[in-house]
């Protein structure tokens, strides 16, 4: 497996555009409009690959000149549990603290809660409504 930073637009981002399309809004009714995808053009684009074919993607985006927010996190449904989640979280953490963050956060799906719980994330306030469905502000300070 192969960890990477994705170009914009790419025929590897296109790969990730449709693993998150298939993971995480199609079950919802849901679709990425162009806009939304115009505004990931400077976000970290992280994805995993085995042989060409993605298995599993995040996003980091800015939002203070000391922390990012990870977002958009998938992993091909007949590859969960295999570790690779875990494999892009720590590719995703060390590459924002070789960029010189200090901190990551993320709206996670109350589903997902103990999978970040187990790599350091911390719940922060109370449950939301994000694209239909219950999340948590979660947060890690990155050391």
């Amino acid at each position: 497996m192969a960890l990477m930073q994705i170009e914009h637009g790419s025929t590897r981002y296109q790969q990730m555009v449709q693993l998150r399309e298939e993971i995480l809004r199609r079950p919802l009714g849901l679709s990425f409009t162009p806009e939304q995808l115009e505004a990931e053009k400077d976000d970290i684009l992280i994805g995993a690959f085995d042989e060409g074919k993605i298995l599993g993607c995040c996003i980091l985006t800015e939002v203070a000149p000391d922390t990012v927010k990870l977002r958009q996190m998938a992993v091909s449904n007949k590859l969960q549990h295999m570790g690779i989640g875990y494999t892009i979280m720590q590719f995703a953490e060390n590459l924002a603290r070789d960029k010189g963050y200090r901190k990551i956060t993320m709206n996670a799906r109350n589903t997902a809660l103990g999978f970040y719980k187990k790599l350091g994330y911390k719940v922060v306030g109370d449950e939301f409504i994000e694209v239909t469905v219950p999340h948590h502000r979660m947060e890690k300070n990155l050391r």
